[in-house]
């Protein structure tokens, strides 16, 4: 039966073991997984940056070879020769150097072809500039008839590629270095052909996929493209041959091509998966004319992977197999004591108290405890003849003694709940007031210190800065203010039970600077309007207090954000011209069966955030000076609270001062 003890003590032994523990497993496998795959894009962005990096380095590496060239005395001394000491002079520093071609070239020759002329003149006079450019069949010939076929190659049909009409890429990249020098009129350029280069492709092959060992890795390739078209590369087709003219896919083409992205993805490169990196490559005017690529193959990763998983499958398998019957062996010297104590104590309940385990041959705590439970039991016997005789004299006493003790605790806690908000009112007066105080120092260290400022700034420096000092004065002087109005409403001294003429829009603003964090904090607009009424007598900090300790209902009532409306005007009671406060919330209301109910003490609809105190203390001043309070609200839609006081015209009797 599941809920035996048994079961429970199975269930609690297998739970991490055979729940707990695979979900750890499953857990930690997949993070793994993400890691693995991450730490391969994370390779081949690093293979492809220094595959970018070598580029930049053979662009550099050329200039400085043509720079050399230009500058040499050799290549005086072919000038001075003639055209034909010159061309001799050129061909042999070309073939020196691994260029394609080597020419100097006059920058006033309509002929020139435009790549040429563009790097020429990105080239400033005696500093060499090297750039990729883009070539058409017709300038590749005016350069070199012999370049035209070695750039032209066949198109292979390629799955997944974009759909284009031509059938052959006869356009050249080239890697293009120029150097002027002297009047800048004439250039000396050197070209180096990348279509079928596969010198250049193996020797940044093998910079990127050298191990530690200096052997080259055979699962790196990468590739050189024109446009989406493969001109240099060492990823081989089936039969063995370099995959040149075969193209990339058309996702990778619109990602890197269209929107100048770079890839760092797995993608299908011509007959298998690869981890790939794909970067475009600008021209001399920033077009995007083809793509740099590096990429290793992912099966021997994946393979290793999926053996790594095989293995932490296996061994959680081994580990089960060899837990559960050692599990099983171990709970069986325990089941027994536990089913007898079980059985036991079932009877006992049921009524049986001469139940007992008997001989218990266990002598491990578990046999303790058994043997124990029968001498409680021997006990429980005894003890309940006794008790049985004194139960209902006991009842009786105890009840009467439990409403006693519920009354005064009641009372009990009714004090304690006024002393504790007595204490806290005070404590909040002193800490309140010393704040204040401390405030005030630093202002007034601010202020003599923004007078020194002006005094040592000159005119054209005051106007200047003229913004930036009155934004300071004006807001230390608005610190004073609100200390100002923090030690008015919390300054216990002898005064302040003599009443005075208040204005109810002045009280309102200064009971508002006050609540003004707190409405903040709660994301709550305000939207107050004032309309001239009489002015009437009143403690000043006491009509504050009122004030705040609405506002403060008001912003927990609206804890996710509302809108609190004060309105203050004349109004009329009983024949009585007076001045009205009206505080609205826009928040979930008060419900009806509380409504009569928000002026008693201690009475609270927001558990946990009052003493239930505030409304009770308002109504108190208020109705102390002949004023009145007053709420509606319907549940769902906000609360309203007004406050009237008799204006200062009426004929009264009472006193200035408040008994």
């Amino acid at each position: 039966m599941m809920r035996s003890v048994r079961w429970r003590l199975l269930l609690i032994a297998f739970l991490p073991l055979i729940v707990l523990l695979p979900l750890l497993l499953g857990v930690t496998m997949v993070r793994w997984i993400n890691r693995f795959d991450d730490l391969l894009i994370a390779k081949v962005a690093s293979d492809l940056r220094v595959a970018e990096q070598y580029f930049g380095r053979i662009e550099a590496t050329q200039a400085a070879a043509v720079a050399a060239v230009a500058r040499s005395v050799g290549f005086a001394r072919a000038l001075e020769g003639g055209k034909q000491d010159l061309t001799a002079f050129l061909e042999r520093e070309r073939e020196d150097h691994g260029l394609d071609f080597l020419i100097r070239v006059s920058l006033a020759d309509d002929t020139l072809p435009h790549p040429l002329r563009e790097v020429a003149n990105a080239s400033a006079v005696d500093a060499p500039a090297g750039h990729i450019v883009l070539m058409e069949p017709a300038e590749i010939s005016m350069v070199s008839e012999a370049l035209v076929p070695r750039a032209a190659i066949p198109l292979v049909p390629t799955e997944a590629a974009r759909t284009i009409t031509r059938d052959v890429e006869s356009r050249g990249m080239f890697i293009l270095a120029a150097y002027r020098s002297g009047n800048g009129d004439a250039a000396l350029i050197g070209g180096r052909l990348l279509n079928r280069n596969l010198d250049f492709i193996d020797t940044m092959n093998a910079l990127v996929y050298r191990d530690a060992t200096g052997e080259i890795s055979h699962i790196g390739t990468t590739t050189l493209f024109l446009d989406d078209v493969r001109i240099s590369t060492n990823v081989r087709l089936f039969e063995g041959a370099r995959a040149l003219g075969t193209r990339v896919s058309e996702a990778v083409w619109q990602k890197v091509m269209e929107t100048g992205e770079t890839w760092l993805d797995r993608a299908f490169v011509v007959n298998n998966w690869y981890i790939s990196g794909y970067v475009p490559l600008t021209d001399i005017a920033g077009n995007r004319i083809g793509m740099l690529y590096t990429g290793f193959l992912e099966q021997p990763f994946t393979a290793q992977r999926n053996a790594t998983i095989l293995t932490l499958i296996a061994a959680f398998v081994a580990v089960i197999g060899l837990s559960v019957p050692m599990f099983l062996w171990l709970a069986r010297g325990i089941f027994a004591p536990l089913e007898q104590m079980t059985a036991t104590m079932a009877r006992a309940e049921a009524g049986a108290l001469n139940a007992r385990i008997g001989v218990v041959a266990e002598k491990s705590e578990i046999g303790t405890v058994a043997r124990h439970l029968d001498r409680l039991l021997d006990q429980v016997e005894e003890r309940d003849a006794a008790l049985r005789g004194y139960a209902d004299n006991l009842n009786d006493l105890v009840q009467q003694r439990t409403q006693e003790l519920e009354e005064a605790n009641r009372k009990l806690e009714a004090t304690f709940a006024q002393l504790v908000m007595s204490e806290k009112l005070a404590s909040v007066g002193e800490i309140t007031a010393g704040v204040a105080h401390e405030i005030n120092n630093p202002v007034a260290v601010i202020q003599g210190n923004m007078e020194i400022i002006r005094l040592g700034l000159t005119p054209p420096q005051q106007a200047k800065l003229k913004t930036e000092l009155d934004l300071i004065d004006a807001q230390t002087n608005r610190i004073n203010i609100i200390v100002g109005k923090l030690l008015n409403f919390t300054r216990p001294d002898e005064m302040s039970d003599l009443t005075t003429l208040v204005d109810a829009a002045q009280a309102v603003d200064d009971a508002l600077i006050l609540v003004a964090p707190d409405l903040r904090k709660h994301a709550i607009k305000t939207d107050v309007r004032h309309l001239p009424g009489p002015r009437f007598r009143i403690v000043e900090t006491d009509l504050q207090q009122v004030i705040v300790n609405l506002a403060i209902n008001a912003a927990q009532a609206m804890d996710t954000g509302g809108k609190l409306t004060i309105l203050t005007g004349p109004a009329e009671r009983d024949g009585l011209q007076g001045a009205e406060i009206l505080v609205t919330d826009t928040g979930p209301g008060i419900p009806a069966e509380k409504l009569d109910h928000v002026f008693d003490p201690f009475m609270t609809t927001k558990p946990g955030k009052g003493s239930g105190l505030g409304l009770s203390i308002s109504q108190a001043l208020v109705t102390r000076v002949g004023g009145l309070i007053s709420v509606e609200s319907v549940a769902g839609n906000g609360a309203t609270f007004t406050v009237w006081f008799p204006g200062e015209d009426n004929p009264s009797e009472r006193p200035d001062k408040i008994i």
